[in-house]
């Protein structure tokens, strides 16, 4: 699990270098609770500054990671996720073109995939002092109701506002979206800002960062599926 954070903190470093990035989590769920996730960081809208940034070492104090230490950190990731019960066809992917880079996996359950960020989130609590729900993911099937948990911490806001101003900047034209799709129809969602797809067959959620880190919006939600 240190390798899967490893590989979330130099992703996230780069978006340390510009205010346009997004972060994209996607799940295709069965009916059975089996299915795909998909997260994807974006950061193609910077770059032309980020490809520029990259040929140096640091910039305003942060180290700026290498394509090698990027490389290294997602096939460490890889192998590690493949130790986990449950999580098959791992896959990355990097574009060095548009700086899009992707990590993928199938799980054969909800809870397996809910597994890969509760140590990761734990342990975050324990170095940290923060009070992370260690839950983000769950199904059930006899209701069929899909649950995406999110759980505010003020020590998010706190550190934050331990950012220089500059620092604050970057996040204020990032994003945070989440697709998810099912074989049965949406019925209800919980997160008013959540849309149902016409086909009523997904439900796409984008909040901007800003509102995460002050807490004025979340990225929970319960979906109900009709049977």
């Amino acid at each position: 699990m240190k390798r899967v954070f490893n590989i979330s903190l130099l992703l996230f470093s780069l978006t340390l270098f510009t205010s346009c990035f997004e972060v994209l989590e996607e799940i295709s769920l069965n009916a059975d609770g089996s299915g795909k996730m998909l997260v994807t960081f974006n950061l193609s809208k910077s770059k032309s500054k980020i490809a520029s940034i990259m040929l140096l070492d640091s910039v305003n104090g942060h180290k700026v990671p290498s394509k090698e230490d990027i490389g290294k950190a997602l096939k460490e990731a890889k192998n590690h996720l493949k130790t986990i019960n449950g999580i098959t066809n791992i896959n990355t992917t990097t574009d060095y073109d548009n700086y899009i880079f992707t990590i993928s996996c199938d799980f054969t359950s909800i809870d397996n995939l809910d597994s890969v960020f509760k140590d990761l989130i734990s342990k975050h609590n324990k170095k940290s002092k923060t009070n992370f729900s260690t839950s983000n993911f769950s199904f059930n099937s006899s209701i069929n109701s899909f649950k995406r948990s999110f759980s505010y911490d003020n020590s998010i806001k706190r550190n934050f506002n331990k950012l220089n101003s500059e620092d604050r900047k970057i996040f204020e034209g990032a994003n945070y979206t989440s697709i998810y799709r099912f074989k049965n129809d949406v019925k209800e969602v919980s997160n008013t800002n959540a849309k149902i797809s016409p086909n009523k067959k997904a439900v796409f959620l984008k909040v901007d960062v800003m509102s995460l880190i002050l807490g004025k919006k979340s990225i929970s939600n319960t979906i109900k599926l009709s049977k």
